[in-house]
């Protein structure tokens, strides 16, 4: 009730205020009389600009994003730039590119097989030549760089090689010689064993040309080197228990174990440093879609 009597009150006021604003003002001056009309006060108020915002307390569809960005990430995966075909020191296989730019192309391939032909099938380590039977798997991934904008590539990439390596001794005459002694190769037996490199990750280089020959096809050539790391040797005698007969640095006949002879030859092979790099040496063909 009380609230209902200061409403009343309030409101009988305002409306005594807006009257006598609407009636005109008598002054008294000196026994003087003077009638003064009211004066209208206007006030500018400056407009307010307010800018609409449509997008404002809009939810954005963040998940339909990140399914385009993948399907569009599937979309180039899945269409490569161009596909080849190799043969070289790696062994035999075959790549795709992805082009980055007009200078850069994306390659993921793999090369292996049975290479030891392409190399002459042996080489030599001191005074034991071995014969070589490998089967070669190398999958890498590389970037081609065109730094010119022409046919001369720079490459650059990983390999991760499982390489089957196996050797077999060629005696000299009737020796094998290592570090300089003879050691009878008929009592020695049979010198075959495995090499096998350390590295599980193996870094390369190339430089090469790409020219192309038509818009779509084109050949190419490499050359390089990997470097795979310190090698494991394995190395066994088919004697392993016979005395082998040699003369040693004294001028002195003496005898060893058909396996001591075998252990000679492997830390032989394990001290080869140049087994640590595997040159790279391919050519190929290539078709651009």
């Amino acid at each position: 009730m009380k609230l209902i009597k200061l409403t009343a009150i309030s409101a009988a006021v305002l409306a005594s205020s807006a009257a006598l604003a609407a009636q005109p003002v008598i002054v008294v001056d000196d026994a003087e009389v003077y009638e003064v009309e009211p004066v209208a006060v206007a006030y500018q108020v400056e407009p307010v600009a307010v800018a609409y915002n449509a997008d404002a307390g809009v939810v954005r569809n963040t998940a339909g994003a990140v399914v385009g960005g993948t399907k569009s990430f599937f979309k180039t995966v899945t269409h490569p730039a161009a596909i080849s075909a190799e043969v070289g020191t790696l062994g035999y296989g075959a790549n795709l590119g992805w082009a980055l730019n007009d200078k850069t192309e994306l390659q993921a391939g793999w090369a292996g097989g049975d290479v030891a032909d392409l190399f002459g099938g042996d080489f030599d380590v001191n005074d034991i030549n071995y014969d070589v039977d490998t089967d070669f798997s190398n999958p890498y991934l590389g970037v081609q760089y065109r730094p010119m904008a022409n046919w001369f590539t720079m490459g650059a990439g990983i390999i991760v090689p499982d390489n089957e390596i196996n050797v077999t001794a060629n005696a000299e005459g009737s020796f094998f010689k290592i570090d300089g002694i003879q050691y009878n190769a008929a009592q020695t037996g049979t010198l075959s064993g495995t090499v096998e490199h350390r590295n599980k990750l193996a870094p390369y280089a190339t430089i090469g040309f790409r020219p192309n020959i038509t818009n779509n096809f084109g050949l190419f050539g490499e050359l390089g080197a990997a470097y795979l790391g310190k090698t494991d040797a394995t190395v066994r005698s088919s004697n392993p228990n016979a005395d082998v007969n040699f003369t040693n640095a004294q001028g002195n006949p003496d005898s060893i174990k058909g396996s001591e002879v075998a252990e000679k030859a492997q830390a032989q092979l394990e001290n080869k440093d140049y087994l640590e790099w595997m040159p790279i040496v391919k050519v190929g063909a290539t078709y651009r879609f």
